[in-house]
């Protein structure tokens, strides 16, 4: 190939100018940008790109999502699109190969349905009913030893055969064909093989150039006599309905993105709305609204998840709730013992005579009391943080529970309580001494602080089989039977108002249900309103040199 330099010059000289016409617009804007900048702004500058690059890039594949409602018009589109897809491969490129293979299939059947019935009597009203019902047209002969062939039967019912103007030799070729190729041999002849001179004046209006003809032949010997059996049957051109069903077609796909669309906004509403609905009450219930209600309906994931959520900002209110209290109930409990430290130590310091014993020993009881509820607080929070852990070993449950007693002597003094501890043995149990020590007293103290009148507490050992279950009993107010599965939690009054306890910190309970489920002990409670409370809980006692039972 020639090229031709004077002609291609002026082209590269055009390009080149582009080109740097367009790197020269570049430089100018770069250098307004940087102009009259110093190098450390231009650092700062740079600097801040690259860092807000990720969230400008987040926020623009963000807005690239897609909505539900083009999500569903491509799902509907592309379903359409497949459909019509399969249905032009199989209808219109392989049509003509689908037409031949049922038109070879159903002249086989044809044959073989003659020669299973050759010597049947009837065998003449046979082949014409055939041929009748399959369009085919039909020629039984019977062969001799001399290559002679003679028409037993034949039936034609279409305008011109083939078949039926066959000469002996023709007769031969065919006979020979099948029967070298295991009884039948099929051709199809095209429309130029056909002699116009052959086509007699009924078959005037053949004149398709491009039909063809399919012509069985078969080969077989029945009864000693040798037969051919000729089928010929017309092998329709597919060409013109192809173009029929290709304009079937787009009507078709015209039709299919209509509905799609109509489908898509339809269905996109439908199954948008609840999730909307849903989408903003959860915005709102982040910015902690907690009466929000979702109200998601149509179907039943949406409401699942309806239910799901309200469920979720059910307990979210409620640990708001426990949060405020707990926050409220620990600033009393906290300011209470300051109060009364502070007063106690300015009266000691500005008024002489009042450094008594009894005072100090105020200031160490209120001090005692913000120690225990610190040790508390930290307890709850090994339980939240999941680091408590148990440190077992083998302790006599019955001296713990008589040495835990003495701490009371100043309530029974001061106070006129009356402790009782009912067991009939030493009991010893492998657990951690320590925290079940801490889940007796917190139970007492509970019943201290709701002993009612007669201020009578009762601590019962009782043994069967390989448990020991201690309880817990006072004869206060009771607690009402709905309010039981909410005494565990921390703080939870059954009387709302708050009152300082004389013994505790308010959070035993919740630290007794802790320890408890660390040991995988069974615990409870049962109570009547007016007659009082048992707590108790069990765990599996051993011998005393740390056998099972």
């Amino acid at each position: 190939m020639d090229i031709n330099i004077k002609e291609l010059l002026p082209k590269l000289k055009s390009k080149a100018q582009a080109v740097f016409s367009k790197c020269a617009h570049f430089c100018r804007g770069l250098y307004r940008k940087v102009k009259g900048r110093s190098p450390r702004e231009l650092y700062y500058s740079v600097r801040e790109r690259i860092r807000t690059a990720p969230e400008k890039l987040k926020v623009r594949r963000q807005s690239g999502k897609l909505s539900l409602m083009t999500w569903l018009l491509i799902c509907f589109l592309s379903f359409s699109l497949i459909i019509l897809a399969a249905q032009f491969v199989l209808q219109t490129l392989f049509l003509g190969s689908f037409y031949k293979a049922i038109k070879t299939k159903n002249i086989t059947n044809c044959a073989a349905a003659i020669e299973e019935n050759i010597s049947e009597g009837n065998i003449n009203r046979l082949i014409y009913t055939i041929s009748s019902q399959n369009d085919v047209d039909i020629i039984l002969c019977t062969h001799d030893e001399h290559a002679n062939f003679k028409v037993n039967y034949s039936s034609v019912v279409s305008n011109y055969s083939l078949i039926e103007g066959y000469s002996t030799s023709e007769l031969n070729e065919c006979f020979v064909a099948a029967r070298n190729n295991s009884g039948s041999y099929i051709t199809v002849i095209d429309s130029p093989d056909i002699d116009p001179q052959n086509i007699p004046d009924k078959a005037i209006e053949f004149e398709r150039e491009d039909e063809e003809r399919m012509i069985y032949s078969a080969a077989f010997k029945s009864e000693g006599t040798e037969y051919l059996l000729l089928l010929e049957s017309v092998v329709t051109p597919t060409r013109s309905t192809t173009l029929t069903l290709l304009f079937q077609i787009r009507i078709i796909l015209v039709l299919l993105i209509l509905i799609s669309i109509i489908l898509a906004v339809s269905f996109s509403k439908i199954i948008s709305k609840p999730i909307e609905n849903i989408n903003t009450s959860a915005k709102e219930l982040a910015q902690g609204d907690y009466d929000v209600e979702f109200t998601g309906t149509g179907y039943r994931e949406v409401e699942q998840l309806s239910d799901t959520l309200n469920y979720a900002t059910n307990e979210l209110r409620q640990v708001d709730q426990m949060r405020k209290d707990l926050i409220a109930n620990v600033s009393h409990d906290l300011r209470t013992p300051l109060t009364l430290i502070t007063g106690y130590g300015e009266v000691m310091k500005d008024i002489p005579g009042e450094n008594t014993p009894e005072n100090i020993q105020i200031i160490i009881d209120e001090a005692t009391r913000l120690t225990s509820l610190v040790n508390d607080l930290i307890d709850i929070s090994k339980i939240e943080a999941g680091t408590m852990k148990l440190e077992a070993s083998l302790f006599c449950i019955t001296d713990t529970i008589k040495e835990m007693f003495g701490r009371y002597n100043k309530l029974k003094e001061q106070d006129g309580f009356t402790f009782t501890f009912e067991h009939d043995q030493n009991v010893y149990v492998y657990a951690d001494q320590l925290k079940i020590s801490q889940v007796i007293y917190n139970l007492v103290n509970n019943a201290v602080n709701y002993a009612g009148e007669n201020k009578e507490i009762t601590v019962r050992q009782s043994c069967y089989d390989n448990r020991v279950r201690i309880e817990v009993i006072d004869n206060g107010p009771g607690i009402p039977p709905e309010k039981l599965k909410n005494i565990w939690d921390r703080y939870y009054k059954v009387d709302k108002s708050h009152q300082t306890a004389r013994v505790g910190t308010g959070l035993g309970l919740s630290i007794v249900k802790t320890v408890l489920k660390l040991h995988k002990a069974q615990y409870g409670v049962f109570s009547k309103v007016g007659k009082g409370t048992v707590f108790w809980f069990e765990l599996v006692r051993t011998k005393e040199n740390g056998e099972p039972m």
